[in-house]
């Protein structure tokens, strides 16, 4: 009879245990790139992330249309089946605020130098609301999809001034040669019912952005009624790179929020 006892108390003590554990887990920390970068922008944040206990997953973006990129970043976020941060930055802001909609395991969205569209606005509207954005000066000519539309690059001697002033000429020259284009769709597609009127929201960017303008980005933040909006002094649109440890910390911060 003693050791059934023991046996029911040590049982129910495990059971206290694992479900404190579960209670203090950390979320996942899903990232989503933007247009003309890839998954690799977020190496920097990624470490400090994973150094300090976060679960990473730093989604290979499709960047051929918000609704489909959307439903794309929610089956890997439902196939996690554990609470998600959902980061998204630039173009990758629009895709996030359709992927977290109707997901509940999604506990925050954090901005960085993204676009949070409410519904029926598009990338490319919301960038020209505002003046400031040098990007359709600095874009190459636009490459034929044997599908229809236009692929579309940022020319690579502009990238370092358009898209990465800070971050050192090397690197920025790396980033030029290995981006990834997005459809001229995909800039105009309207999105749909945003995640983030029901999801806290954090906002981070920079004040030197040359592809969306930092008062776009504040008007948005705004909006959205965000916990948190930080501006990066002299940051340009990829502070991710460049400011690493900045993002890192809003991102622990939605993290850990009440």
């Amino acid at each position: 009879m003693k050791n059934l006892l023991a046996a029911l108390a040590m049982s129910a003590a495990s059971l206290v245990a694992a479900d404190a554990s579960a209670q203090t887990a950390k979320p996942t920390v899903v990232l989503v790139h933007g247009a003309f970068a890839d998954a690799s922008s977020w190496n920097g944040v990624i470490r400090i992330l994973e150094k300090d206990g976060y679960p990473v997953v730093a989604v290979a973006n499709p960047l051929r249309g918000v609704a489909s990129d959307g439903a794309y970043v929610s089956g890997i976020v439902s196939s996690l089946g554990k609470p998600v941060v959902l980061v998204g930055h630039s173009y990758g802001g629009s895709v996030i605020t359709e992927a977290a909609r109707g997901q509940s395991s999604v506990k925050a969205l954090v901005y960085v130098s993204a676009f949070a569209p409410a519904e029926g606005e598009t990338a490319a509207g919301l960038s020209g609301q505002f003046p400031g954005s040098t990007l359709g000066q600095a874009l190459a000519p636009p490459v034929k999809l044997a599908t229809g539309g236009n692929d579309l690059y940022i020319l690579q001697d502009r990238f370092h001034q358009q898209f990465a002033a800070d971050v050192p000429k090397a690197d920025a020259v790396l980033m030029a040669a290995t981006q990834r284009p997005i459809t001229e769709a995909a800039l105009n597609e309207k999105s749909g019912s945003p995640a983030w009127t029901s999801i806290p929201s954090w906002f981070v960017y920079g004040d030197q952005d040359r592809n969306i303008p930092p008062k776009a980005l504040g008007f948005m933040a705004e909006r959205a009624k965000s916990r948190k909006a930080e501006v990066v002094p002299g940051g340009s649109h990829v502070v991710m790179v460049s400011h690493p440890d900045t993002v890192a910390r809003l991102i622990e911060r939605a993290a850990t929020a009440k």
